[in-house]
């Protein structure tokens, strides 16, 4: 990859930790296609940050299409060694979206980032979230003894943290049926919180793959009925990802030079019809953000390259028009201040 990578020891830890990740998920979902699907390698690309001199990164997408709906695994690093005015030094992360295209295989979404400011603080950000197209209690039971197993002490207010996180105000549900988020995390054992992100980080995957595996062994037939309630759900995770999801929103907002890695998490189709009964049930101006989303879909749901691309500009541009907007959107119990970090 052609980018300059930060200097700070921190940051250069980060980095390694989030590329360690990257390659035991991507390692172990090319198994996967080889044993259930086309045998088809997760494929690497690359995107730069100024050229690269604030950074970049990569991210590995699924290229299986028996297999995956979508499904990418990104890593980043953004950094400002060469404006020292700006507070924020890096930010390193892994964030990752798994959509499989049976409906009995539930997605998934992880998030592990670290964020260096330049008074010498850092903090982490520690997010996964099990999220079934049809709910599996066997499923959720697994990963959720992952979540209290590896997180242990931080388990209560992880998990509490995450249900505020996940929960759709408008439509009086969550996404998703295990949630896990930790926001301004650090204890005064800086070896020890890399140590935890990274025992995180290889749990949440190697859990994950266990119980998709068994699902692709097991649960191969599925119905019209089905494949309906997966469309739903996928309305569902845009709906919640472009109206509430402060990671996603935060991306967009600091730059426009991986739109579409950071709307990498949408799945390929949704129900357009069904995103419009949704319409009123937001607030103001929150329901112009949805309207704007509906009319940038075509009528077959579809969503590709270029609609990912409209996407992210109707996002960015709406909460350019209404800053105060940004109050509605999802939190756990401290709310980050990414893009002024960014910005200032």
């Amino acid at each position: 990859m052609n980018m300059i990578m930060a200097k700070s020891t921190n940051a250069i830890n980060a980095y390694n930790l989030v590329k360690t990740l990257q390659k035991r998920f991507v390692d172990k979902l090319d198994i996967l296609s080889a044993k259930f699907g086309e045998n088809k390698r997760f494929e690497d690309v690359i995107w730069l940050r100024e050229n690269g001199l604030c950074g970049g990164g990569d991210r590995f997408e699924a290229r299986d299409e028996v297999l995956f709906n979508t499904a990418s695994v990104n890593v980043s690093q953004v950094h400002y060694d060469k404006l020292p005015n700006k507070s924020l030094q890096s930010a390193t992360a892994i964030s990752t979206i798994i959509h499989p295209k049976n409906p009995n295989v539930p997605s998934i979404h992880m998030h592990i980032s670290l964020t260096c400011l330049r008074d010498g603080n850092s903090y982490w950000r520690i997010m996964a979230d099990l999220n079934p197209s049809l709910e599996n209690n066997e499923d959720k039971k697994i990963f959720d003894a992952c979540l209290k197993e590896i997180t242990k002490e931080n388990y209560e207010e992880g998990t509490k943290q995450g249900e505020k996180y996940f929960f759709i105000p408008a439509l009086n549900r969550h996404r998703g049926v295990s949630h896990f988020y930790l926001e301004n995390y650090k204890t005064l054992d800086n070896q020890k919180d890399f140590d935890f992100a990274m025992d995180f980080g290889k749990a949440v995957i190697d859990t994950y793959i266990n119980i998709i595996a068994n699902a692709f062994e097991t649960r191969q037939t599925f119905s019209v009925l089905d494949i309906k309630k997966q469309l739903d759900y996928h309305t569902l995770y845009l709906f919640q990802v472009l109206t509430l999801d402060r990671g996603t929103t935060s991306g967009l907002l600091v730059h426009d030079q991986n739109d579409v890695g950071i709307m990498g998490s949408l799945p390929k189709f949704v129900n357009k019809a069904l995103l419009q009964t949704w319409i009123v049930k937001i607030q103001i101006p929150q329901n112009e953000l949805l309207k704007n989303i509906i009319d940038n879909i075509e009528n077959d749901g579809v969503i590709n390259t270029q609609i990912k691309e409209k996407l992210a500009q109707v996002v960015r541009i709406h909460y350019k028009n209404y800053p105060d907007a940004l109050k509605y959107q999802a939190s756990g119990m401290i709310i980050p201040n990414t893009v002024n970090n960014h910005i200032k």
